[in-house]
């Protein structure tokens, strides 16, 4: 896509902080400085978000979403990570290229990745009826 960050970075016509590249994937660092090694992984092909992707090139993205994580923590002394990934409009997606971030951690960090809030009085049963797969 012409417009696409994600595309303009995978095709070299704008800079970033590459941490791994193979055939089907590119995963690099977040500019925004949020936490430190904040990363996101990329198709290199233009899908907007997991509702359109192919189902193999979605395998090709979280294989490579395993091996950075993996990475990050056998090699380079975190304990753990997110991975997160928002998919539409309503969902908090800003750019609109599929990626997933993967969020290194470490025990104490500060960060807080999940906030609380109240407990919703829900009817588990009738939820459950209304989006089971049929």
């Amino acid at each position: 896509m012409d417009n696409c960050i994600f595309c303009k970075i995978v095709n070299g016509q704008i800079p970033s902080y590459k941490i791994y590249e193979d055939e089907h994937t590119y995963a690099f660092l977040d500019i925004a400085c949020d936490s430190y090694g904040h990363t996101l992984v990329i198709p290199k092909k233009h899908y907007t978000n997991v509702l359109d992707c192919d189902a193999e090139v979605f395998a090709h993205v979280m294989a490579t979403v395993q091996k950075v994580a993996n990475h990050y923590v056998n090699n380079c002394g975190f304990s753990g990570v997110n991975i997160l990934n928002a998919s539409g409009k309503s969902a908090q997606q800003s750019v609109f290229h599929l990626h997933m971030h993967i969020i290194p951690r470490k025990d104490d960090d500060g960060m807080d990745t999940w906030p609380l809030h109240d407990k919703y009085e829900l009817d588990l049963a009738q939820i459950c009826n209304n989006l089971k797969m049929r």
